[in-house]
């Protein structure tokens, strides 16, 4: 039997380079004008989320070094903090991602595949109601950090495929898209479509699939596409990334169905309204990818490695493994 390929993954890196670390750790509450809630953000930042997230460049070393000479490395989205909230358009979020992509590029070379998170193209943040997705960060995204927004590798009877869930959950993002460049956004969403549609159109009857998604927004608008539907009992496993913690993964899943909470603004509306369907999340086989930092209430971050018979002899396996902080 042939050797086990592995593959190891990373998700949400978060890296900061000095511009962003000039911002302080507190960037998130220091957009929001309301005091109380100011106080809430920080509270929930310093207990419960990510304290001092600009400050946790050296889990990415550690990635690099504990990843070993796997065959394959994926990072699954998210090589900056977003700061400013708008994406890689942003000068100083667009230096950590260089940098980011510039030791993964040097440690793993032709080996790696990249696939684009959210905080490359931008998003509105938790409570303040600003920033939001640019044009401008996904041709920086694209044009000057040749990122794919669609990739595929093959290993034997595996396919693995890479989607940006951005594009693929555009609906979910609508208020958060500038009047101005709704069109060329729309356009983007039909040209990955057609890429997913092709790609999954073409597999082999007999091939083993494992989906490389940031964000499970987008899973349910995956399932939307005919295609995407004809083969869903090929697909082994779905990585995501995202939610940084299996504590948040575990009540995504419970919550799974709740109606959507308008009232609380966009970002709460685009969680909530994605955990209305969160439902179909079984059925494409989904496992978190913890961010390299975890959450601090919990300390549970870390990456995963995957090992699999490039024949599908046996099945594929998932080993979590913590970075210790």
């Amino acid at each position: 039997m042939r050797d086990l390929v592995t593959i190891a993954v990373c998700s949400d890196i978060h890296y900061a380079c000095r511009a962003e670390q000039a911002r302080g750790n507190h960037y998130e509450s220091n957009a929001v004008r309301n005091p109380a809630v100011r106080l809430l953000i920080r509270a929930w930042r310093h207990f419960i989320w990510l304290r001092a997230p600009v400050h946790r460049n050296d889990l990415l070393d550690t990635f690099l070094q504990r990843a070993g000479d796997a065959d394959c490395v994926v990072a699954n989205g998210d090589y900056s903090c977003d700061s400013a909230f708008i994406g890689l358009s942003d000068d100083a979020a667009f230096g950590s991602a260089r940098e980011c992509l510039e030791k993964l590029r040097s440690r793993f070379g032709s080996r790696l595949r990249l696939t684009i998170g959210d905080h490359e193209l931008g998003k509105v943040m938790l409570a303040g109601g600003c920033g939001g997705m640019r044009l401008r960060s996904y041709e920086r995204v694209v044009t000057d950090l040749q990122l794919e927004p669609f990739w595929k590798t093959e290993f034997g009877r595996y396919v693995l495929i890479g989607v940006t869930s951005s594009l693929l959950a555009l609906e979910a993002f609508q208020t958060e898209i500038l009047p101005e460049e709704r069109a060329a956004w729309e356009r983007l969403r039909e040209e990955h479509l057609l890429q997913v549609r092709h790609a999954f159109a073409a597999l082999a009857p007999g091939a083993r699939i494992v989906l490389f998604c940031h964000d499970p927004t987008a899973l349910p608008f995956l399932l939307r596409v005919e295609e995407v539907r004809a083969r869903l009992d090929q697909v082994e496993l779905t990585v995501i990334g995202h939610l940084h913690s299996p504590l948040i993964f575990w009540e995504s899943r419970v919550l799974a169905g709740m109606p959507p909470i308008g009232f609380l603004g966009p970002a709460v509306k685009r969680m909530t309204s994605a955990l209305r369907e969160a439902r179909c999340w079984k059925s494409f086989r989904t496992r978190l990818c913890p961010s390299l930092a975890g959450i601090e209430l919990l300390k549970d971050g870390g990456f995963l490695m995957l090992r699999m018979d490039p024949e599908a002899r046996m099945p594929l396996a998932v080993e979590r493994h913590r970075i210790p902080r």
